[in-house]
């Protein structure tokens, strides 16, 4: 009789978070990251015998707040908005769950990624005013 590996809970996850629009995999320290632009919103892998999933959170913190005050042994709040969920295959993260808290992390990560690009626009067209008007200036003297 062939024995069943156990499912790594983290896969669904992972397809979902490679899924979205510009995202990069890669690996931090022993877990894997994915990240949008440079700004980070998922690492996921195992850590002491079980799996650990790390989002960024604004809206669901009150959310994870309580989670993690009724079972600390699986959610921590961190810094920055970062929250950590510890499951095992036996028991999973709930999906609706890490869906949810997936999407938020995403969301926020691009929309974090892209005000950082706008602000670049921003300054590379008031750098380049002020060169064309340096340089306008500098041909009024010569005339």
């Amino acid at each position: 009789m062939a024995v069943s590996k156990p499912t790594d809970p983290t896969e669904p996850i992972r397809l979902k978070a490679s899924s979205y629009p510009a995202v990069d995999e890669g690996t931090a320290c022993t877990q894997s990251s994915f990240k949008t632009g440079k700004r980070a919103f998922l690492y996921v892998g195992m850590q002491g015998g079980r799996y650990k999933a790390m989002f960024k959170l604004q809206q669901s913190m009150p959310q994870a707040t309580k989670l993690a005050r009724e079972a600390p042994d699986d959610y921590e709040i961190g810094l920055n908005g970062w929250v950590t969920a510890r499951f095992t295959a036996d028991r999973p993260m709930p999906k609706k769950l890490w869906d949810k808290w997936l999407d938020e992390s995403y969301e926020l990560s691009a929309a974090a990624g892209s005000k950082t690009s706008d602000r670049k626009a921003v300054k590379k067209e008031a750098t380049s005013k002020t060169k064309r008007a340096a340089k306008a200036k500098k041909k009024a003297k010569r005339k």
